[in-house]
């Protein structure tokens, strides 16, 4: 079974998106997709990024923690809000931190908004950070628009039906991506 990191990216006070993550690790680990790890950021009080993981002298244990959780797993989801329309410091903090780890690894990014557009406007300059670090993203998206009615804080979906449908698409694109690497390694 393949092990699938999600991000939680967002640190912001009343944040919704973690709702989103929580509802991808509710649905990998019902439906016995993969393993799944929660990277909450909110978690890691990273410094603001001074120099990449294999050039500081002394990491923090969390940054170590992070960097083998990302080494360790097959694929990734990165659950993101939009703000303004781009992504959180805290995301892009932690992408500059590490750079092996992310080399080929299949990543799959689910956007999260309070307006009708789903943080669709953020997914072009985090897919361009990660392709310029090596990588993998999937073609595959998940917006989710007006994320605080269509998710409780649970992680559970209003209308479970419609959400697993598109969850499965977005899921299996990045299954796809991780099966392909997998057989390309051997």
């Amino acid at each position: 079974m393949p092990k699938i990191a999600v991000i939680s990216a967002s640190v912001r006070k009343g944040r919704k998106s973690h709702s989103v993550a929580l509802y991808f690790q509710h649905y990998l680990t019902e439906k016995q997709l993969a393993e799944i790890e929660i990277i909450d950021l909110d978690v890691y009080k990273f410094p603001i990024f001074e120099e990449r993981l294999r050039l500081i002298e002394n990491p923090t244990e969390d940054m170590l923690q992070l960097a083998a959780a990302i080494t360790n797993a097959d694929g990734i989801i990165i659950v993101t809000p939009e703000y303004n329309g781009g992504y959180p410091a805290s995301l892009k903090n932690v992408i500059d931190l590490l750079y092996s780890e992310w080399k080929r690894k299949p990543i799959a990014i689910a956007t999260v908004s309070a307006g009708a557009f789903g943080g669709s406007q953020v997914i072009t300059s985090l897919q361009f950070s990660l392709w310029k670090i090596g990588a993998l993203t999937v073609p595959a998206m998940f917006p989710v628009p007006t994320v605080e009615k269509t998710f409780n804080d649970d992680g559970r979906p209003t209308d479970p039906e419609t959400m697993d449908k598109k969850a499965s698409v977005f899921v299996n694109e990045l299954l796809f991506w991780i099966a392909a690497k997998a057989a390309s390694a051997s």
